[in-house]
């Protein structure tokens, strides 16, 4: 079935928040009116494409999820996404173009790691020239390569947008884990880490 594109953008915008959100906080996500936006939480809460978790959170379905077109990840998919990668293939961080940070990440936990204590414009960096998105493209998660390009179109910059990086990415890890059946526990940092 087909949907409007702001019904469309709704749903991105709930799949991007990947919590309880209220209908305030997604129009304001969407850079669409209240009234607006409620309108068409209802009608998509009647496709069974959103749900209210309680009183006034809602979050979006696994039936939304597929009208947005997200493949789903089993756990031989989920390994493979979180697996260790060599040298050459890990995400090396860069100041700019020419300036090796000499910090790479070797996983996906390990950029999850690693992200929130890189400097800010770096992640500008990265993130303006979808390096980001493509690393994720090349672990087999497009979902994450989704979610970050969606973030990059919100316009962040700064510490805002490595934050919501890492919330993207700690998120994906968490669900990812859940998949695979594996747990995951806060380091001293607050950074997740394997059992």
């Amino acid at each position: 079935m087909s949907i409007s594109p702001v019904k469309r953008l709704i749903l991105e915008t709930m799949w991007v928040i990947d919590k309880p959100a209220k209908a305030t906080e997604i129009a304001k996500d969407v850079g669409v009116g209240f009234p607006s936006v409620m309108m068409h939480i209802i009608g998509l809460t009647k496709m069974e494409y959103v749900k209210a978790v309680e009183k006034g959170f809602y979050v979006i379905t696994e039936k939304g999820k597929k009208t947005l077109g997200l493949p789903e990840v089993d756990k031989e998919k989920a390994v493979e996404i979180s697996k260790y990668l060599p040298a050459e293939k890990s995400f090396q961080f860069y100041a700019d173009i020419g300036k090796p940070l000499n910090i790479h990440a070797s996983s996906l936990g390990d950029f999850c790691d690693k992200i929130k204590s890189i400097d800010p414009s770096s992640v500008g960096f990265h993130t303006n020239r979808g390096d980001f998105e493509a690393w994720f493209t090349g672990l087999g998660d497009m979902e994450l390569a989704r979610k970050t390009l969606l973030a990059r179109e919100q316009k962040m910059c700064g510490e805002e947008l490595r934050d919501k990086l890492y919330e993207i990415v700690k998120n994906r890890c968490e669900e990812l884990a859940k998949v695979r059946g594996v747990q995951l526990y806060p380091n001293d940092s607050g950074n997740v880490k394997l059992a």
